[in-house]
């Protein structure tokens, strides 16, 4: 085990950083495999190709972080500021991102494969050939979004919310699927 220590905190597999600035830091391919990050100040910190599985972020915020290939199965992301993000690639499989700020996120790629996404914020995200089979977009933000590609397999959109900039794959019906698209 790798144990790296960064702004005075240790970095390794269950760590309680509950509240850590950890802002700006390259904790690239880092293992925090059940570490405690809650309410973690990660503005811009690039965990790219890190082991963020089963990671409490509840309240983080990772504001224009890299987390591209990132793996966070399992994780708890719930109310988590992922604004600006790159998410390109990464693993949220089954994550919970109930209230979670995704605007301007790049989701390219990303598998959200039965994703908790009630009431996120997807505003100008960029969920482009993104894996959502199966996921929870119950009243989530889809204005101005680009979904092209993706796959909404099984995907629950009752009372999501989108306008005519938000882009849908090829033959996706949102109205059908359940989608309030309206300019406001």
């Amino acid at each position: 085990m790798v144990v790296v220590e960064v702004n005075g905190y240790t970095i390794k597999p269950g760590a309680d950083l509950a509240g850590a600035d950890l802002s700006g830091a390259d904790l690239s391919g880092a293992d925090l495999e059940a570490a405690d990050l809650e309410a973690a100040y990660l503005y811009g910190t690039d965990l790219s190709m890190a082991n963020l599985t089963g990671v409490n972020l509840t309240g983080a915020n990772l504001s224009g972080a890299n987390l591209e290939v990132a793996d966070l199965s399992r994780a708890n992301l719930y109310r988590v500021n992922l604004y600006g993000a790159n998410l390109t690639g990464v693993n949220l499989t089954g994550v919970d991102l109930y209230w979670a700020n995704l605007e301007e996120a790049n989701l390219t790629q990303a598998y959200l494969e039965r994703a908790y996404l009630e009431r996120a914020d997807l505003t100008q995200a960029d969920l482009t050939q993104a894996n959502l089979t199966q996921a929870n977009l119950t009243k989530a933000n889809l204005r101005e979004a680009n979904l092209s590609g993706a796959n909404l397999s099984g995907a629950n959109l009752s009372w999501a919310k989108a306008n005519e900039e938000t882009v849908w794959p090829e033959g996706f019906d949102p109205v059908a699927a359940g989608v309030t698209v309206s300019d406001y």
